[in-house]
């Protein structure tokens, strides 16, 4: 009971100079909730703190509650299209966009020449028209719903032939015929796991095959003793049969060709639509290099039916996202490649990652920290490229044995916080992924983290 009558009230602290300060700075209700906090755990604790203590605890509280849980980091992890870090960074021109758009009434279903409401999608349509060669374009926010909307809108009820070697599984246990089933259709497996055939698809179709949808390995790869049918042969199949549509899920969407960048050869959008593909569904936000968004593309037809359909309403972009993508689409028209982040670390030579992070080695030398180079590789990752890896060289962090998790989590610490990975007990961080600008931030949490 002593202690109890020990503690101050809520609003004798917020009228000390303290809270007066933090009250200036957050505003009041943050404050007041946040000495009801600290005042709570004294009670339960049975110790009354004094001043400095209990108003240190009430500021890191405030602090705790108005830090953003989203927030930059620095990648050092050596994976461009880093799924839990944002996939690829927006071009600025594209960042600046969204921003001028955030800020100010659109024209984000308005056409100002006819004064009648217009289509968000048909924002970007006719660059994607341009870029890919599709009679029509949509987008929606990514590209499992635009899979999930084209099942929903053309397969409902009915059945869709897939290879049973791409039933795939993608991120966060999101597995292909789990979104058939959502969507109404009957999935029909055919083939097996490593070898599928023209002739398993053709003894499948029967009077209620809505399509045949055949899904891009963009995540896996399966190797050895392998067979699969290409797009075009489909696409004759399903126009032979009358009817059966040839739905594409190409996954990453690239409009370049990758091996010019030393990489294998992935499929480009327009290569799909050229083989046939009624309608193809692919990411905005992989090696295209936009924001976060599903694009739909094909037979006009097609996609006009896709898009009527009410859950497209469910499934459609916000203006920031369209104002992103419209503005990376430019950069696609009037060949600024260099301006993707994404292609730019691709196109990054093993020659200049070198210099860079022998310029890191160097600056760590002179505050006296010890660093490392050495040989390795970067991923694309994101669901690209699987198995595909660039060459790079990485500034390596030794410490003593079972330390390694203990620095890295110090450099995540750190604000803004670096990303990096381990490898045999040290810590690695690659400058591929690490953006322009961010050397100085990187190397003063390595300066900051190291013992």
């Amino acid at each position: 009971m002593a202690m109890l009558r020990a503690l101050p009230s809520v609003h004798q602290l917020l009228e000390e100079p303290e809270g007066a300060a933090l009250t200036r700075a957050n505003g009041r209700p943050l404050v007041r909730y946040a000495i009801q906090q600290v005042l709570d755990e004294e009670r339960r604790s049975g110790s009354v703190s004094d001043g400095i203590a209990r108003w240190a605890r009430v500021s890191a509280s405030v602090q705790a509650l108005r830090l953003p849980r989203l927030r930059p980091v620095i990648n050092a992890t050596g994976v461009l299209l880093h799924t839990n870090l944002g996939r690829a960074p927006l071009a600025a021109a594209a960042a600046d966009a969204a921003a001028r758009i955030a800020t100010r009434y659109s024209t984000l279903e308005f056409d100002p020449a006819t004064g009648r409401r217009g289509r968000r999608h048909d924002l970007v349509a006719d660059a994607l028209r341009h870029l890919t060669g599709a009679e029509a374009a949509a987008v929606v926010n990514n590209c499992a719903a635009a899979v999930l909307l084209m099942l929903t809108a053309l397969a409902r009820g009915r059945e869709v032939i897939v290879g049973r070697g791409e039933l795939v599984e993608i991120g966060g246990g999101f597995r292909m015929p789990e979104i058939m089933r959502l969507s109404g259709a009957r999935l029909v497996e055919v083939g097996t796991t490593n070898r599928t055939r023209l002739e398993d698809y053709a003894a499948a179709i029967t009077p209620r095959t809505a399509a045949i949808l055949k899904v891009h390995a963009s995540n896996f790869q399966v190797v050895g003793f392998t067979e699969s049918v290409d797009l075009k042969p489909l696409a004759d199949l399903a126009r032979a049969r009358g009817g059966v549509l040839l739905l594409h899920d190409l996954g990453s969407g690239s409009l370049l060709d990758t091996a010019a960048y030393g990489l294998p050869a992935e499929p480009q959008l327009p290569d799909s639509l050229r083989d046939g593909a009624d309608l193809v569904a692919a990411s905005g936000d992989k090696l295209l290099g936009g924001p976060q968004a599903g694009l739909l593309l094909g037979r006009k037809s097609v996609v006009d039916r896709v898009m009527k359909h009410s859950l497209a309403r469910a499934l459609r972009v916000d203006k920031l996202t369209i104002a992103a993508l419209a503005t990376t689409l430019d950069l696609y028209l009037i060949q600024s490649i260099d301006a993707l982040p994404v292609w730019a670390m691709i196109a990054a030579s093993p020659e200049s990652i070198a210099r860079r992070a022998t310029a890191w080695r160097s600056r760590l030398l002179e505050i006296g920290v010890e660093a490392e180079l050495m040989a390795s590789s970067s991923a694309v990752g994101g669901g690209s490229l699987p198995g595909e890896r660039l060459p790079t060289t990485v500034l390596v962090l030794a410490t003593r044995r079972g330390r390694a998790s203990d620095l890295l989590k110090r450099l995540r610490d750190h604000e803004p916080p670096v990303i990096g990975r381990i490898e045999a007990e040290r810590v690695l961080l690659d400058p591929r992924t690490v953006l322009p600008g961010e050397d100085d931030a990187l190397l003063e949490a390595i300066a900051r983290a190291m013992p």
